[in-house]
């Protein structure tokens, strides 16, 4: 059975049931530990040695491979390793099919990293650079894992609260049907649903945090109960892959609720903004051209995401179907797009700011206040973005 996600935590560590194995598997020539070698390249256009990229730039995921992170995967190229015990992908770093003289290695997070966060793998790992850091998450953890987001493959974070339409024929929102007496299950810990409680969009009597990532208590509750998930997975899964259930489901993103973090924003630990700035003036515009690349022909970088949950093996299914579903939703809904100008990837800065103002107050009545003085402008950076790089549909 298919496991979900649980990412927006309240505290580094913070144990999340969910119906997985961590054991490891192997397949084909390329499931091995051994290094790609990219000695015999010519580097292209773009040189992220002589930028002063370290020559194998590590990235730390929040998740099992998916379509969302296509974006990375993109920046392979034909000839990558496969590391199935400890769930990465390394080869050398394309760009627009060239190489770029360093190397690259994607890791999974989620059950590969024991649930922890990506802010606390930064900080315990100095070799990676980069990591998928949300907001809520940036701010919590400011104090002792402070970290600043470079690039944001998603504008608007896919996370919903998704309910069964024929129980609840005339609901339009959560609001709706949390008035028709639904109660909403979600991952115990979610920073989003603390702050929902405490804006008085869902009363904290009709929460239920059991929530493991599985349908069975979705379909066990007949319709009644709504549930978390993900826009660009859940409402495909249940439909055509979950057979207890079959039927479509409508849903309200998080964001539609007053929530528009970024999620899962490309960040790096704050110090490093500075230290690694020619690398990132690099790098970051190569990220986001992979994205344009990725979305105009997303094939063959799915056929890789789909090797390696296979190779990976940690109890998470992933279909070209959920993909397909993944990549059409996020163009159609604006999960990835431009925002307001032509440029992908950029923050906004009045919404940094209304969310920072938001959640400040959440995290410092739970007792987990981000650090002293800190401010919206830490959190996050437009100064590596490249302008003119943007989605053309």
């Amino acid at each position: 059975m298919r496991s979900s996600r649980s990412r927006l935590i309240l505290a580094t560590g913070l144990a999340v049931t969910a119906a997985v194995s961590l054991a490891a598997c192997s397949s084909g020539s390329s499931a091995t530990t051994e290094s790609t070698s990219s000695a015999d390249l010519t580097i292209g256009a773009t040189d992220l040695a002589a930028a002063g990229c370290p020559a194998k730039v590590v990235i730390q995921t929040d998740w099992n491979p998916e379509a969302e992170h296509g974006h990375l995967y993109q920046l392979l190229g034909d000839d990558y390793t496969i590391d199935a015990e400890n769930k990465t992908v390394s080869g050398p770093l394309m760009a627009g099919g060239e190489y770029t003289g360093v190397d690259v290695e994607i890791r999974a997070g989620g059950p590969a990293i024991g649930f922890q966060t990506v802010s606390s793998q930064m900080y315990t790992d100095p070799d990676i650079l980069l990591g998928y850091v949300s907001t809520d998450e940036a701010i919590q953890l400011s104090a002792d894992m402070p970290t600043t987001a470079v690039f944001a493959p998603l504008d608007i974070g896919p996370t919903m609260i998704m309910w069964d339409p024929e129980t609840y024929p005339d609901a339009k929102t959560v609001q709706d049907v949390v008035a028709g007496g639904a109660t909403v299950r979600y991952f115990g810990g979610s920073a989003y649903m603390e702050y929902l409680m405490a804006a008085g969009i869902i009363p904290e009597s009709q929460t239920d945090g059991s929530y493991d990532g599985t349908p069975a208590s979705f379909v066990a509750a007949g319709g009644k109960d709504a549930q978390q998930g993900f826009a660009s997975a859940e409402p495909y899964i249940y439909e055509n892959e979950v057979e207890s259930w079959g039927k479509p489901v409508d849903y309200q993103l998080i964001n539609d609720l007053g929530y528009p973090i970024y999620y899962g924003p490309v960040s790096v630990r704050s110090d490093d903004v500075t230290a690694q700035a020619d690398c990132l003036k690099a790098l970051v515009p190569v990220m986001q051209q992979a994205e344009v690349d990725f979305y105009d022909s997303p094939q063959q970088t799915v056929d890789l995401i789909l090797e390696l949950v296979k190779d990976y093996d940690t109890g998470w299914v992933y279909t070209q179907g959920v993909a397909d579903y993944s990549i059409d939703t996020a163009l159609s809904i604006g999960l990835v797009g431009n925002g307001p100008n032509d440029t992908l990837g950029d923050f906004e800065d009045q919404r940094v700011s209304d969310v920072f103002d938001k959640i400040v107050p959440v995290f410092e009545g739970l007792g987990t206040a981000p650090a002293e003085g800190l401010t919206p402008a830490d959190i996050y950076t437009n100064e590596f973005i490249d302008t003119s790089i943007g989605l053309t549909k």
